[in-house]
């Protein structure tokens, strides 16, 4: 198997939407030489997530009379995804209980929103949770460092982009991901409670993809938290205002939403949903 078709190997990255510079010099903010995952980046050639939201029109205007050979890379293509899944399943079935934890790649150290990432991750782990971010730099490099710290499961998660990219220094697992709902799956399936800190379109994007699949019944619930009152309170309030007074949701959907800046209210609550999770009976013991 060439190094652009492993699906898990020694590195991963961020998820924002501009190049990560390179500093693999083991401090913080340093990222880790990532080959297998910057395969396209480096050889020009199209994300694999690219080619397969190319739209049968785009396929026919790029490959004019060889257009059909698609249907030939098709097939295929699904049983790279098969295999993605399971690759995924097999590095993270054994890391349990574990909290997702989002935010910006863009984060820099002095942010005080860093270090109460760091804390966060910290406490989880001395609580016995791992910690799963998306392996880069910013608010997911600080709850690594944390888990670390408190000598817990550290993981990073990935997902090819069209630059290059690596690892953050404090990641122990490393996953690589090519198709994004596949390491999207990664990410609600293994956690416990997803940990949301100030972020972009892709924090806002695995937020509103939980809610949603909270409120259809497509997992059981499970807690969001928003850390960070100020950054999100304009976003709540929008929620609350024109959204709930048009009837776009219900009042209780806003009840799946957890809002604090306090790293010690944000370890409770989920060590509290975790203990009732284990008791017999609990809705939540059985999710998948």
């Amino acid at each position: 198997m060439d190094e652009h078709q492993q699906a898990v190997d020694g590195g991963v990255g961020g998820h924002g939407g501009e190049p990560i510079s390179q500093r693999g010099d083991g401090r913080a903010g340093a990222l880790q030489p990532n080959p297998s995952l910057n395969f396209a980046a480096r050889v020009g050639r199209r994300t694999e997530d690219e080619q397969l939201l190319t739209s049968p029109t785009e396929q026919r205007r790029q490959l004019g009379p060889h257009a059909a050979d698609f249907t030939h890379t098709d097939p295929w293509r699904v049983l790279r995804i098969q295999g993605e899944f399971v690759a995924g399943f097999d590095a993270l079935a054994h890391v349990s209980p574990a909290v997702t934890i989002f935010g910006s790649a863009r984060t820099p150290e002095d942010d005080p929103y860093y270090a109460q990432a760091v804390t966060i991750g910290r406490m989880l782990a001395e609580r016995g949770f791992a910690v799963i971010t998306g392996g880069g730099p910013g608010i997911m490099e600080a709850a690594n460092r944390g888990a670390r710290e408190g000598g817990g499961r550290s993981v990073g998660c990935n997902i090819e982009l069209p630059h290059e990219q690596g690892t953050n220094a404090y990641v122990d697992l490393s996953i690589n991901f090519r198709y994004f709902f596949v390491r999207k799956t990664m990410f609600m399936k293994y956690a416990e409670a997803f940990i949301i800190f100030p972020g972009g379109f892709g924090t806002l994007d695995e937020l509103f993809e939980a809610l949603t699949l909270i409120q259809t019944g497509k997992v059981s619930n499970f807690p969001v938290i928003l850390f960070g009152a100020a950054y999100w309170g304009g976003l709540l309030e929008w929620l609350r205002g024109p959204m709930l007074a048009e009837g776009k949701i219900s009042p209780g959907d806003l009840d799946l939403l957890v809002q604090t800046d306090d790293p010690a209210e944000v370890v409770e609550v989920v060590a509290a949903f975790h203990r009732r999770n284990q008791e017999p009976g609990a809705p939540n013991a059985l999710r998948d």
